[in-house]
């Protein structure tokens, strides 16, 4: 199993704990965002992953691309270690809240995207960042909104154990931290990122471990 990973994208960071919690070993395969323009926008790359999006898990000669398909995918063929509940109104809500996250928030300041802001739209770093801090609030936002408001909210995400939604808080408290936005008026999310950020599935996910930090 190969993971085309990049140490500090969030989409592949959410694979990599969720690989980690499953217990499943994997070979990662780095691919650098910025150097020589973007190695995911070469030729190689494009040649794994038409999208030219990170991550992409390969196995048995197949690729899956996008980090919910991949996480989803891996719930299915790997099904110790569940990532999502037994019931379907439970995994109806771990669902909603990973792509809160996943589809909600991080596509909104996604490097693309903020290149694109500081390239052909010609916006300053200030605005840039302007821009990062609010679409990343709103977003953090939302999801304090239901996990501090719905009761099957636990020490985690969903109850008292890890799930695809916990794979997902943890890289967007990271960008918030590395960013510099205050985590006080999210109270429930900090709680949960401090009850996961320990936990070795976490720890050995975290961008500062990986081959190809910096």
């Amino acid at each position: 199993m190969k993971l085309f990973t990049y140490f500090r994208s969030s989409a592949a960071y959410r694979v990599r704990i969720a690989l980690n919690l499953k217990g499943l070993a994997y070979e990662a395969v780095p691919v650098h965002l910025l150097r020589n323009g973007g190695e995911q926008l070469a030729e190689p790359y494009r040649a794994i992953n038409p999208s030219a999006l990170l991550p992409a898990l390969e196995e048995g000669g197949a690729v899956i691309h996008q980090s919910l398909a991949i996480i989803e995918y891996l719930e299915e063929c790997h099904p110790l270690v569940p990532l999502l509940p037994a019931d379907a109104l439970g995994r109806a809500r771990v669902r909603a809240l990973a792509q809160t996250i996943a589809c909600d928030t991080h596509p909104l300041t996604n490097l693309r995207v903020l290149k694109h802001l500081t390239g052909k739209m010609g916006l300053s770093e200030e605005d840039k960042l302007a821009w990062y801090r609010h679409w990343l609030g709103e977003g953090m936002a939302m999801l304090e909104a239901h996990l501090a408001s719905e009761p099957q909210t636990g020490r985690f995400c969903h109850g008292d154990t890890p799930t695809m939604a916990d794979c997902c808080l943890v890289p967007q408290v990271f960008n918030a931290q590395r960013f510099e936005i205050d985590l006080a008026p999210y109270p429930t999310i900090a709680r949960i990122f401090d009850n996961c950020k320990d936990l070795p599935a976490f720890v050995s996910a975290h961008p500062s471990q990986q081959p190809d930090a910096e």
